[in-house]
């Protein structure tokens, strides 16, 4: 058995393990759910520039007091930094597609070894669409997958193939969920850390796609600091 951790560490724990990953000056676009967190968890010695869909530039972290004028595109109030910009919907959609994005951090409703995201519809429920989702997984230069390890059910997320529709084909850099980091290498997905209690043969068995697992493994990063 895997460890049962609470939603809410389990949710911050992958957002944590995700902010690790950019580098000073990066250009990165949130999505909605889990990846609006990353922002809180942005190492004090690097400046990360956020991007939203609906027009900005220069995103912070949530404010201490709540502005409605601020809003990002996943609904959560946004705190602009100094020298960000408001720019309109033409703008912000043409930074992403044509490519000046570090990268994206999405949510996901399956992914698989072939590193395709499927992360829009649910049978049986009415949505409005993929809306920019499907910019930012051919715009982006990384897209960073930040999910829950299995859904609600207990059914595995990471999978040999998707069976849901689309978002992006090949397009996933790098999957980060409360158990494990799983990178993309060469087209294979690799098992670089996993969190600590996990034991791999009961990994293996939510975990359903191909992976190797790196010589290096070790232990998922951040989680000293819950």
């Amino acid at each position: 058995m895997l460890p049962v951790l609470d939603e809410e560490i389990a949710r911050h724990r992958i957002a944590r393990r995700v902010a690790m990953e950019f580098q000073d000056g990066d250009v990165v676009n949130l999505g909605i759910g889990i990846p609006t967190l990353v922002s809180d968890y942005i190492p004090g010695d690097i400046r990360v520039i956020f991007q939203t869909e609906n027009g900005v530039v220069g995103a912070g972290p949530k404010p201490d007091k709540e502005d409605l004028r601020f809003i990002g595109a996943g609904g959560r109030c946004l705190k602009p930094i100094l020298g960000g910009a408001l720019v309109a919907s033409d703008m912000s959609f043409g930074l992403i597609r044509g490519g000046h994005l570090d990268a994206t951090v999405l949510g996901a409703l399956e992914v698989d070894q072939e590193g395709n995201i499927a992360n829009w519809w649910i049978p049986g429920k009415m949505v409005p669409g993929m809306g920019g989702a499907m910019d930012l997984v051919t715009g982006a230069k990384h897209v960073i997958v930040a999910t829950t390890h299995c859904t609600k059910k207990g059914d595995p997320k990471i999978l040999p193939r998707c069976t849901l529709p689309l978002t992006g084909v090949g397009v996933v850099s790098l999957v980060v969920t409360e158990y494990c980091v799983l990178r993309m290498v060469s087209g294979e997905l690799v098992l670089e850390e996993i969190a600590p209690g996990v034991d791999l043969e009961d990994f293996k068995k939510v975990t359903p796609a191909d992976y190797r697992v790196s010589r290096d493994l070790c232990n998922m990063k951040g989680c000293d600091q819950e």
